[in-house]
């Protein structure tokens, strides 16, 4: 006994002595952590010191999806910390379904219940469905450390056997890592997309967890899809069913900001002006750069890369702004002295259509600090040809 995959182990954590146990290692120092352990085994079998430490070590990682508080008091598997849906994202999912007028979601494939969680905070009845048992086991004890057992009935079964005709709501997230790592065809996801729209077209709602990276022509007709970020960070898609068809947009949170597509072609492409636009990544992903060129009146640098120029500065919560200050073509001697000229200490180097490695070049072009000042550095394409863009925020 001891491993977090293990569900004698993790039943034990859940006697009182177990809680115990994790509460006081609830502050622990990871430094420290050999000697406490020898200490605690004096007072606790070894497995149960062992599993304690363990699911301390995965609720200091959950802080970062969950906050401190929430994630003090559940309980995680190093899956199930991994694939979670972060707290921000979820809120805003589940808030989406109760405008929608939802009371109640099926939650397929629930894993350790983060939105389930969610889901039950703004008062929604979910059942929430996972083969597994140790996973099962893990999302009823988050519930009910939460306060949400009322609202929340876990079930161990197989989610393409489940009737779901009682509920206002689908909602499925397939496993997408398999025992070689992350999965990109949507058809070996765990259960395939295929199955997943099936099952939210008999529905009267629903909503799809994929991959940021899926491919546009792989999205049914049927579904609204969404590519959401928070804080800047892509998080996921979202193929929404019983809104609407056809809809693609982005949503940023925090906020949330919404921007939507209104079938713009391309932009044009023009010379770099004074002010380069960075689009947010969720953004990117739904294709809507054009929707954010027009918002700002701009253009694109080279027709491959999703960077925006213009020669105003506009305010826009879709992409940020950058100052150019110097264009060069790719040649590391002279950014290196230009870079020593403007004595500069602190560089951000971003990439976009370029292979060279932002690390490199930045141990290149700065072995150490020339001063105090500050720049970026865009590696990338104009016009077709190797660039260097230098400025800073706008």
């Amino acid at each position: 006994m001891g491993r977090v995959n293990d569900p004698a182990s993790f039943a034990a954590l859940l006697t009182p002595e177990g809680r115990a146990l994790l509460d006081a290692l609830r502050d622990h120092d990871p430094a420290q952590e050999l000697a406490l352990a020898t200490r605690l085994r004096r007072e606790h079998p070894a497995g149960l010191v062992s599993a304690a430490l363990a699911q301390a070590r995965l609720r200091q990682r959950g802080v970062a999806k969950f906050g401190a508080e929430d994630a003090a008091r559940m309980y995680f598997t190093p899956n199930g910390v991994e694939q979670a849906t972060r707290t921000s994202v979820a809120a805003y999912r589940a808030e989406s379904f109760k405008a929608l007028g939802v009371t109640s979601v099926a939650d397929l494939c629930c894993g350790i219940g983060g939105d389930a969680i969610a889901l039950a905070r703004a008062g929604i009845r979910v059942l929430a469905v996972d083969r597994d048992p140790l996973t099962c086991a893990v999302a009823r004890a988050n519930a009910e450390a939460l306060g949400l057992a009322d609202l929340v009935e876990v079930r161990e079964a197989d989610v393409t056997e489940v009737e779901t005709s009682a509920y206002d709501a689908v909602f499925v997230d397939p496993a997408r890592r398999g025992g070689r790592g992350r999965i990109f065809d949507p058809e070996a996801y765990s259960p395939p997309l295929s199955w997943a729209v099936s099952a939210a077209l008999k529905a009267p709602r629903a909503a799809l967890k994929i991959a940021p990276g899926i491919p546009h022509e792989a999205i049914p007709a049927q579904a609204d899809a969404e590519w959401i970020s928070d804080g800047g960070d892509v998080k996921e898609a979202v193929l929404w069913f019983g809104t609407e068809p056809g809809r693609v947009r982005a949503t940023l949170l925090p906020g949330p900001r919404a921007l939507a597509s209104r079938g713009l072609p391309d932009p044009e492409v023009r010379p770099v002006g004074r002010y380069l636009y960075e689009p947010d990544g969720a953004v990117i992903r739904a294709h809507l750069v054009a929707e954010v060129a027009d918002e700002v009146g701009g253009g694109l640098i080279d027709e491959t890369i999703a960077y925006i120029t213009a020669d105003e500065l506009k305010q826009t919560p879709y992409a940020t702004a950058y100052e150019i200050t110097d264009r060069l073509p790719f040649n590391v001697k002279k950014l290196k002295a230009l870079l020593r000229e403007r004595g500069v200490g602190v560089l951000t180097v971003k990439k976009r259509g370029s292979a060279v490695e932002p690390e490199e070049l930045r141990r290149k072009v700065m072995p150490k600090p020339y001063g105090k000042a500050s720049a970026t550095v865009f590696l990338t394409r104009v016009a077709g040809a190797p660039t260097m863009l230098v400025g800073a925020p706008a």
